[in-house]
This record gives C-alpha cells, structure tokens and sequence, in this order.
C-alpha cells in the first residue's frame, strides 16, 4: 500500500531531532523526503552516539535512525554559490521546503522564504524553531530540553516539591519528536489547502508551543485558578476519593495503574477479579460518595491484595476486567506487549526496530524504511535534476556537494 502522501516531494535542509522528526513522519506517510546535510560532516545528530546509559559504537546508529528514517540523503555545502544554486534546483519541484535553520543562517545560506519561493511560488514552506517566528527571541535556538521541557512548564510540574533539581525527559528526542508530529500535521493540512485553493502557505511549529499544547489542560486550570500544578510525592496514591484511579505494586516488584474514573461503576468487577468479591457488598463501598469516604480502607485492601502476585498474575486475570488499567513499562518490557505487536506500533527497519509514526490509514501499518548513510543519494538526486556526469564531477572537485 502506497502512503497517503505518495507523490509529495519533500525538501528537508534541517539537523538534529525537532524538525527532520517531521520529515520522518511525511516519509513514513509516503513523501519523498530529500535530506541535505552538511557536504563535510553531515547532521550533526550523526554524531551523537553517547545517551545516558546508552553507547552506540558503529552502524548503524538509532540515535539518526529514529528521526531520518526512509529518506534519502544528498551532502551539499551551502556556504558556496554553486552548493545554494543545487539547492534551489532542488527546491523548484519540491511540495514542501522543511528547516530548522534559524533566521540569520536561512538569510546566510539562500533559503529564506523569499529565496525559495523565488524559485518555486507553489511551495509550502515549513519552519521549526525552538521559541516560535515572533517576539524578540524569534531568532534564538534551543533544544527540547531548553524551549519544551522547561520553559513551557512541563518540568515543573512534574517534579514534585522537595525535589532538589527537576525531573528530566524520559530520554532523548521526547519533545522533539512530538514537535515534529505536530509538524507533519500542519503540512498534511497545508499540502491539502493548496490541493483544494491553489493557496501555499508557511508552517511553523516550535518546541515551545508543542510544550504548552502538550500541558494545555494544566494550563486551563492553573490559568482559572491562579496556581500552578504540584506533583504529588512519589509513593503516594493517585487520587485521594478514588481508590480505582492510581498505582499499585505486585510481588515482583513490577506496578500497574488503575484509571477508573466512575468508581462505583467498576468496584464491584475489581472485587471479583482480586477473589474479594465479598468487598462489593461491604456498606463502606456501597456508592460512590461512600467509596470516596473510605478510600484510605480500600487502596489498603487493593495493595495487600495485588501485591500478593506478580505482574504476569495480574495481567491474565485481569484480561477480561471492565475498567481501564494498564501494566508499567519501561522502553524494554514493551517490546514484549503482544497489543504493541499486534498494531505493528514497533516495525524492523533494517537491522534495527524502529517505532513507527503513530498514524495509521486503512488499518495498515506505515511502511517503516531505515535512514540513510551521509549523502549516499547524491549522484541519484543530483541525476534526477538532469546534470550529466561531468557537472557532478565538477560540483564534487569544487566541494559543494559530497
């Protein structure tokens, strides 16, 4: 099955993780996604090899793996005039223009938006910036950490008081990568307005206002209330007149969540699955006004009684439970969760799994492509521009392209 974006050309002159993101997500969606890299050391991200724990030593490499999948690259030096005019050749037929640069280098290197639309009217242009294309810091970068993280007020409020610090990301790339899906999405809609108004448009999308979209409910209320969100300590159960809404510890040292949120509703089929079922008849428990009074007795019963087994216990038995409840996971366990197989939410690509971009069509799975080597189509593209081989070489001898 082709992509619903087959067709669509895709011309990415961006580096690390944020915006070539969402260049994945247009190549998993079916886009031709042309990459170009830096003609002598390529994205930058090719280099990182070091992440918390982890140390990934030769090829290939999931820390470029994640957001370049499927697309293809060409080393291009934009500092000289013969590497922008490739450029511009390459942006005359492209549907989309996708960049990370920040203003003072798209002005540098030719690729602001009047540069590229110069050469092709029609195009959708894309920017991803750390702090978003107005405001006095337009022109300033950042990373996920700095623009997503911490200053859209995610850190904050899950760290919880008495924390010395803050909580970071769960690892690498997490607010670049839901940045870059928003992206993706913003070009999906432009690429149809042209489609049906003949109108282009410019895209931008920022780490900063991904982080606030991502917390924008706790924005709502803290806005309405006038107080900031606190996290709860650790330890400490979910909700305090829900005994069904919060973490409970098995045997093995493993937890499970339970999120229901209509106690009552739900109490008396949790009874029979922990082998209590007296408990749905115990006056404390009646309703949900009497649940919400004796909710310290119930969590009590529910953790003496679930960390009587281990996780695997729990997960069979409660296979026919009504209520929402979902076994924690750290990002190895879950490669093992038959309902992440069955969706095909994890794909092989290559040599290496990759997750696949969270949109599915027709019920199918995104065909799921490893990332390129550095510059490993640049012959290809630039012969699909029409250069015969003596300018290729030429361009090569020059150094402006690789």
């Amino acid at each position: 099955m082709s992509g619903p974006l087959a067709g669509i050309k895709v011309l990415e002159v961006a580096m690390y993780g944020f915006v070539p993101s969402a260049g994945a997500v247009l190549s998993d969606w079916g886009a031709d996604v042309v990459k170009v890299e830096h003609a002598s050391g390529g994205d930058p991200q090719r280099g990182l090899r070091r992440v918390g724990n982890f140390t990934v030593e030769g090829e290939p490499n999931p820390n470029v793996e994640h957001a370049n999948r499927g697309k293809r690259s060409i080393g291009i030096d934009m500092s000289v005039a013969e590497g922008r005019e490739v450029v511009q050749s390459l942006a005359k037929d492209a549907d989309v223009f996708l960049t990370s640069f920040l203003p003072s280098a798209r002005a540098k290197f030719g690729i602001d938006l009047d540069d590229i639309r110069a050469v092709n009217p029609n195009i959708v242009y894309a920017r991803g910036s750390a702090l978003g294309p107005r405001g006095t810091e337009s022109g300033r970068g950042g990373y996920d950490m700095t623009a997503f993280w911490c200053r859209a007020g995610i850190a904050a409020s899950i760290t919880p008081p008495g924390v010395e610090g803050l909580i970071p990301p769960p690892g690498p790339a997490f607010g670049d990568t839901i940045s870059g899906t928003n992206l993706a999405g913003g070009i999906a809609a432009a690429l149809l307005k042209r489609e049906r108004t003949g109108e282009t448009s410019v895209v931008d999308v920022s780490l900063l206002g991904s982080g606030l979209w991502a917390l924008g409910h706790t924005i709502a209320l803290s806005a309405h209330q006038q107080q900031p969100m606190v996290a709860p300590q650790p330890g400490v159960h979910g909700a305090s007149t829900n005994p069904l809404s919060g973490l409970y510890a098995t045997s093995d040292d493993r937890y499970l969540s339970f999120v229901m949120l209509q106690p009552a509703k739900f109490w008396g089929d949790v009874c029979a699955h922990i082998d209590r079922p007296e408990l749905a008849q115990d006056p404390r428990f009646r309703d949900a006004a009497s649940i919400a009074e004796h909710t310290a007795a119930a969590v009590a019963i529910l953790r003496e009684v679930i960390g009587g087994r281990t996780l695997a216990e729990w997960t069979r038995r409660f296979a026919t439970l009504a209520g929402p409840w979902a076994p924690v996971q750290d990002s190895l366990q879950l490669l093992s969760d038959a309902q992440i197989r069955a969706n095909d939410y994890v794909l092989p690509a290559g040599e290496l799994e990759l997750v696949a971009s969270p949109v599915q069509f027709d019920v199918e799975p995104p065909a799921v492509r490893p990332g390129p080597e550095f510059a490993a189509q640049t012959e290809e593209i630039l012969l699909e521009l029409g250069l015969d081989w003596d300018r290729i070489i030429t361009l090569k001898t020059a150094g402006a392209v690789t």
